[in-house]
């Protein structure tokens, strides 16, 4: 097949937007959703803690082997595994079921793309073009997965919607919804089978040849590198947009309408400020950009519970996501620019790895803080989390520059 790089870009641009609006919309419902079915909070954390560890195991098996058999065919297979989650929770299993279903399918509720797709995405997309393109790529990137989520979160007053116009139950114009979601998987499928050979590497015959491809300097960065993700993933399973939206839901009765108008403005503003992020980056530096855009997020979110109206507390949360998702395509970069192009699925890989497995025992953790603490716990927890995550990132990699950034310090 011919390499197409700039069509390659465009189709996993395109994929990623159609996966997102999936995701979006799970954000807002899934934890409302689970509530009106019977679960208890417990519960409803354990099934979102499953999805996110099924998207772990699928990130750690992408770590060792998208390259070997070939990054198009994975992303497929990761298209068409998500489409089980939505099945999931069309049926009517019990929860042991329903967990197994949650974990093979990768249900997220995070609210945002943060799945094994994701991860090989970041992987790819640099290798589609240079380094001064990058981070502006990646930001673009987002900038779609963003848009894709707010439409998905706008779309969540559907199954009260087909419950008033069409003589259903509200749980069954749920699952209505939820088969869209599996069809809309298959249609990410058929996208990714259009790519060209641009977006791969090449394919090592074993896994130990590919590990000896990897240098002593990259192993201590990333290494080093995935702890601190790993403390930011861990608060950042407490804030799942599942989570936060059930917390609206039962703390100040916004109903799923409502919920969906306050999440679509929340990517609205992730989207914008992916763009805001990759400007400042020129000027700034990517670190700082990740430290600096985040650390007053983190704050603000701790503020949240302690609001004394619901539209103060949406106030505060709007503020809190106009900032936190500048050091997305950041972070995305700095991991892609400190190790070389063929370390990058692996440094990708392990990074997001990381990162799911916290966010799964985050959001186990969050479930049994909510229901056996305080209802609102986890935003404090979360966003302190965050804060500690911040000092110790800007305190380990704030002189290690991105090629970019060193060239322009030689030329001044």
């Amino acid at each position: 097949m011919m390499s197409h790089p700039r069509r390659d870009l465009a189709l996993i641009n395109a994929a990623v937007f159609l996966r997102s609006v999936g995701t979006g919309l799970l954000g807002v419902v899934l934890g409302i959703y689970l509530f009106r079915s019977g679960l208890s909070s417990t519960a409803i954390g354990v099934i979102i803690a499953m999805g996110l560890a099924g998207s772990a195991s699928a990130t750690a098996l992408m770590t060792v082997a998208a390259d070997r058999v070939g990054r198009k065919w994975f992303l497929i297979s990761l298209s068409l595994l998500s489409a089980v989650g939505g099945v999931a929770l069309v049926l009517s299993l019990s929860l042991p079921a329903l967990a197994i279903m949650a974990f093979i399918g990768m249900l997220n509720g995070t609210g945002t793309d943060r799945s094994a797709a994701f991860a090989l995405d970041q992987a790819i997309v640099p290798g589609l073009v240079s380094d001064s393109r990058r981070t502006w790529s990646l930001a673009w990137y987002n900038v779609l997965l963003d848009a894709g989520g707010s439409i998905g979160a706008l779309a969540a007053g559907l199954p009260i919607m087909l419950q008033h116009r069409v003589p259903l139950t509200v749980l069954t114009s749920y699952r209505l919804v939820f088969l869209g979601y599996s069809v809309q998987c298959v249609i990410v499928a058929a996208t990714y089978l259009c790519l060209s050979s641009a977006v791969e590497i090449g394919r090592a015959p074993t896994l130990a040849s590919t590990r000896t491809r990897i240098t002593s300097e990259s192993k201590k960065v990333v290494v080093k590198i995935t702890a601190l993700f790993s403390l930011d993933a861990f608060g950042g399973g407490f804030l799942t947009d599942a989570l936060v939206a059930y917390w609206f839901f039962r703390r100040f009765g916004i109903g799923e309408q409502d919920l969906g108008s306050i999440f679509f403005a929340v990517h609205i503003l992730n989207a914008c400020s992916h763009l805001g992020a990759a400007w400042l980056a020129r000027h700034i530096g990517l670190v700082n950009i990740m430290v600096f855009t985040h650390l007053p997020s983190s704050l603000i979110l701790m503020a949240v519970p302690f609001a004394p109206s619901s539209k103060i507390a949406v106030l505060l949360f709007l503020c809190r996501e106009a900032l936190v998702e500048m050091d997305v395509p950041t972070r995305q970069s700095y991991v892609a620019a400190v190790v070389l192009p063929n370390e990058r699925t692996w440094a990708s890989g392990l990074t997001n790895l990381a990162r799911n497995v916290f966010w799964a025992v985050g959001s186990s953790f969050a479930g049994l803080v909510m229901q056996n603490l305080a209802f609102s716990a986890p935003l404090v927890i979360g966003g302190g989390t965050k804060v500690a995550y911040d000092f110790a990132l800007y305190r380990a990699f704030r002189k290690l520059r991105p090629p970019e950034e060193r060239e322009t310090c030689a030329r001044s």
